[in-house]
């Protein structure tokens, strides 16, 4: 396809057309010039493909399709090559019902619990986001079909999620909100960016040029072509302008006809149109090139590897007296709805229509497992007889196992929950049970974190969250030791709602919701208030043990422009097969800049067998001690004493190491007669220039000889220097005993500034 020469042939009225969707689905087609319609389909995890009978709402039935484990579960992997071998699944998936897209990944942040979509969303990390979704779009993109990574930017509630403003400070969206995308846009070249439905600091993402044009091409060199979540175009016009390519759905042509008359009365450059024609016909171009109908989509395969992916990302959060795994000599009881009818996805957009599902009744088929119902998940309720029934099968059994967690309509796309608790139902079933058998485990199936007043009447717990149509196989594989867990949190888990950090602020007021919280989001707001917390970011347990040892980094100090290795060693010191998540954060610098005591730089998963030893080295570079500095807009690392912490979880790091990181770059100061003592004696330069100054108002502070005992007693030198440290240059001279030195501190202020 010779796309500028076809783009030269089209009228203004078919470029604006390109523009927009022809459906809920699909590409305009421009027929006159052979230009196909192409397929977009929802995502992430699995296809939610509307069947031929595509309605103007796509509300229609999907598909028959594989529903892996939603984005809640595989972050918790912590495996990259896992994440890219479900994303090469899903494209052979697309490729065989032609979809040129797949709407995903949803990178977002989890900034509070109370997200009704975090189930959607990686964690609470920026780090750990931006890496799973490189991963995920690696693994699709190697199959020749596009991904839409969403929803850019600052998308993280529900609530008002179509008019509300995220108001953020460029330092926290740089290193908070913006990485989920930086990283993947840079290393696996997504071929198209959703921009979502809130405003940012005001103007609707749609529109926003800093963002779509300034940050997303001009500084990361995203190629592709960005699309509107569906319904989030307010101004289509300014839409065109600021960089936003594809409106989905359609308007019925009322916005084409806009940009047809932006054109014509000048107020938006034609070149424009042609350049968003110019984007989307080139990704169009680039699946219609390698478009393979012809692939294979073995439902039953992927179906196996569902439950494969879903054990790996199991985090076991108790095991009291190694009470897992389950013997299968012994009975157990299987209590709860969910073994029966297991929740295992979210509700909204990526809800997708399974051709099969497993629950961990039929898993356990053949084993002496009994079960008893315990609650309505429907309803929400429980009563009298269903937990009579649940509490004599406990009593019945050697161990037992309730699946307990969030029903559908507690977590979906399009609203946000109200609290952090699991069915009032489901926590008095599970003081009963653990009231009726010592030996309770619970499994839960959530998206986000919950509240779990009776821990410490259980002896285990298992999170699974949402792990796909295999969930029910995959948990009891897990819990009878035919897998070890080894999955680890993506996301703190609270005491409380009221611990995190955006409680006083999430949700915000009709217009918007201010993030005030900044850069303290999740482990990085718990860890610098030194708060007590439920279960840490990173934490996981084990059939078996590890041991971290012999950390070593490859210098003791680097400038900020070098590279760093380091390297730790991974003991399996117990009697099982297991995965070790080896987690490196680096402990930051103390100085001026208020930043997290740690932040997550890297992580790798290692298979050991039992005594075994691997040697596990990651590779850290500028932006792994760097923090946004808003006087330069730019990366900068503060010049100093720096750590690296390797160990089990953001709260188990028995290794560390120091590191000197040497600044290559000068933060230009400026200074003037507000300026205070202080900041002026931390500049090298500013310090050397005013010293002579200083010395004589010293000097001009110290009692004479002849004065008073009492006098001296009342202005130390210490004490003259500390009251001068917060003084402005303007107040300094009055204190000086020539009055004409206010000209010469004028002159030296001039010749610092003019550098």
């Amino acid at each position: 396809m010779d796309i500028k020469h076809l783009i030269s042939q089209m009228t203004l009225e078919e470029k604006a057309g390109l523009c927009s969707g022809l459906d809920f689905w699909h590409t305009k087609p421009v027929e006159r010039l052979g230009i196909p319609a192409t397929m977009v389909s929802d995502g992430p995890h699995g296809l939610r493909k509307q069947d031929d009978a595509v309605d103007h709402l796509g509300m229609n039935d999907s598909i028959k399709a594989v529903c892996f484990p939603a984005a809640c579960a595989t972050a918790a992997s912590f495996d990259e090559d896992m994440i890219r071998n479900m994303g090469e699944a899903i494209g052979q998936s697309c490729q065989h019902e032609r979809l040129s897209v797949v709407l995903g990944p949803a990178v977002n942040i989890k900034r509070s619990p109370l997200c009704g979509r975090n189930f959607e969303y990686f964690s609470e990390d920026p780090y750990l986001t931006g890496r799973m979704a490189a991963a995920y779009t690696k693994g699709v993109q190697s199959q020749d079909v596009g991904v839409s990574i969403k929803h850019f930017a600052a998308n993280n509630q529900e609530h008002r999620r179509m008019s509300s403003s995220s108001d953020v400070d460029e330092r926290t969206l740089r290193e908070i909100y913006f990485p989920g995308f930086e990283i993947p846009v840079k290393e696996a070249k997504p071929w198209t960016v959703m921009c979502s439905y809130n405003r940012l600091n005001g103007t609707f993402a749609s529109e926003n040029k800093w963002l779509l044009t300034d940050v997303l091409r001009g500084e990361w060199g995203f190629d592709g072509y960005v699309m509107s979540d569906w319904g989030a175009v307010s101004d289509r016009v300014a839409g065109v302008a600021a960089g936003l390519d594809l409106e989905m759905p359609g308007s019925g042509g009322i916005n084409d006809a806009k940009i047809v008359a932006a054109v014509r009365e000048g107020r938006l450059d034609e070149a424009v149109v042609d350049l968003a024609c110019e984007r989307i016909l080139t990704i169009a171009d680039r699946y219609l090139q390698s478009a393979k109908p012809d692939t294979p989509w073995d439902k039953e395969a992927q179906h196996a590897l569902s439950a494969e992916i879903a054990a790996q990302c199991m985090v076991l959060l108790k095991n009291e007296g190694g009470v897992l795994p389950l013997d299968r000599a012994d009975k157990v009881a299987f209590i709860g709805e969910f073994a029966e009818k297991p929740r295992f996805q979210g509700g909204g957009s990526s809800h997708i229509n399974c051709f099969k599902t497993t629950s961990a009744l039929q898993a356990a088929e053949g084993l002496d497992v009994i079960y008893a119902r315990g609650y309505d998940a429907l309803a929400d309720r429980t009563d009298d007889a269903m937990i009579a029934e649940a509490v004599a099968a406990a009593k019945k059994a050697k161990v037992a196992v309730v699946f307990a967690g969030l029903p559908d309509a507690y977590e979906s796309e399009g609203y946000d929950r109200t609290h952090m608790r699991l069915p009032d139902a489901q926590n008095a079933l599970i003081e009963a049970v653990a009231a009726a058998n010592a030996n309770t485990v619970v499994v839960l199936h959530n998206g986000s974190p919950v509240e779990l007043p009776w821990i410490d009447k259980v002896k285990g717990v298992l999170e699974v969250y949402l792990g796909g149509q295999a969930v029910g196989l995959a948990t009891v594989k897990v819990l009878y030791g035919d897998v070890n867990p080894s999955g680890r949190l993506p996301e703190s888990f609270p005491k409380k709602l009221s611990d995190n950090p955006s409680y006083l602020f999430y949700g915000g007021e009709p217009r918007g919701t201010e993030y005030r919280e900044g850069i303290f989001v999740g482990y990085r707001y718990y860890d610098k208030k030194e708060m007590d917390v439920l279960f840490p970011f990173g934490y996981g347990l084990s059939y078996t043990t590890f041991e971290f040892s012999n950390l070593r980094l490859s210098a003791s100090e680097i400038a900020d422009t070098d590279g760093l290795t380091a390297t730790v060693t991974v003991k399996n010191t117990g009697s099982r097969a297991g995965k070790a998540v080896a987690q490196l954060y680096v402990r930051n610098a103390e100085g001026d800049v208020i930043r997290p005591i740690r932040e997550l730089k890297g992580f790798k998963k290692v298979a050991l067998q039992p005594g075994e030893s691997k040697d596990v080295t990651f590779a850290l570079d500028k932006r792994s001690f760097a923090c946004w500095n808003d006087v330069i807009h730019d990366w900068h690392v503060p010049t100093g004493d720096y750590a690296v912490e390797v160990g089990a979880h953001s709260r188990d790091l028995k290794l560390s190491a120091p590191v000197r990181v040497n600044s290559t770059q000068v933060i230009p100061a400026k200074f003037d007669m507000d300026s205070i003592v202080m900041d002026i004696m931390k500049d090298p330069r500013a310090a050397a220039a005013f010293k002579p100054f200083m010395d004589g108002v010293m000097g001009a502070l110290q009692p004479s000889g002849e004065e008073s005992e009492a006098a001296r007693e009342a202005i130390s030198s210490d004490m003259a220097m500390a009251m001068m440290q917060y003084m402005p240059l303007r107040s300094l001279a009055s204190f000086a005993p020539d009055k004409s030195v206010v000209a010469q501190v004028e002159k030296i202020l001039n010749a610092l500034n003019a550098e």
